[in-house]
């Protein structure tokens, strides 16, 4: 295994979750904006899908953890804390001279061909003029019904419309193990092809308070995106310069052959 096809790419999708920049980690944002911006800046075009709105917002409700059990309160939450994400990306970005842009999505947007074909059309716009867009779900207006249900897999969608060259998707550990990376016989998977059964591999780590994403919705993305004909890492945060530099960090999850449909 080789990751050539990181460093021949020239469109890359990285998703990273609210766990991974807020609170202990809120200062690993600034390294992510760094990494990404490195890349940005040897002509890459970069998407950033990134959860972390409800959690920004937490310490302003009063709240140590994500409100599912009142939905309106979330919405609330998410309309105050997207505000203070961009923010922090924004600071962040400055000293590259990079301007982030702000996209907000729902689950409706990728089953409607009007809606697809306009958010599409944006987004290759942004990049086209080198602006760096930030993706999140639109969880002001979604419902429980409508809701991608984590930003895995609204990631592996963006990474399917766009027809990028690679996903990188990062967690609070650094691979995929056989089971948790704390338990005794816990196996690092550094390579994963296409056909593999992934049926009870856990990546492990503690379960979010503020985000919605686990092992499970991690694999599932990765095989949609492979499926799609795009090749994913699944690393943790801090490794995610290397990541993107093409080390041999995390585990790679081969593409699929033929490139399916968007389902």
């Amino acid at each position: 295994m080789t990751r050539s096809e990181v460093t021949a790419a020239k469109r890359i999708v990285v998703k990273v979750g609210s766990s991974s920049i807020s609170g202990a980690n809120t200062q690993t944002l600034p390294l992510i904006v760094d990494a990404l911006a490195a890349t940005h800046t040897r002509g890459v075009e970069v998407v950033l899908v990134s959860s972390g709105a409800i959690a920004s917002a937490l310490p302003f409700f009063g709240l140590e953890s994500r409100p599912t059990d009142d939905l309106v309160t979330e919405q609330a939450a998410a309309a105050v804390g997207q505000t203070i994400l961009m923010d922090r990306y924004r600071d962040a970005l400055r000293p590259h001279d990079i301007v982030g842009a702000q996209i907000l999505m729902t689950a409706s947007d990728f089953d409607n061909e009007s809606t697809r074909v306009n958010a599409t059309a944006a987004l290759s716009k942004l990049l086209e003029l080198r602006f760096l867009p930030i993706v999140n779900e639109n969880d002001t207006v979604a419902t429980h019904e409508i809701r991608f249900g984590d930003n895995d897999r609204l990631a592996s969608l963006v990474a399917t419309l766009l027809h990028a060259d690679v996903l990188v998707l990062l967690s609070d550990v650094d691979a995929l193990y056989s089971k948790p990376p704390q338990a005794p016989g816990a196996a690092k998977i550094d390579f994963v092809t296409h056909e593999d059964d992934l049926a009870g591999i856990e990546i492990g780590g503690n379960a979010s308070l503020v985000g919605t994403g686990g092992a499970e919705t991690k694999i599932q993305a990765a095989r949609h995106a492979t499926d799609n004909g795009i090749p994913v890492i699944l690393t943790s945060a801090a490794n995610v310069a290397g990541a993107l530099n093409g080390d041999e960090v995390g585990t790679w999850f081969e593409a699929a052959p033929t490139v399916g449909n968007l389902d």
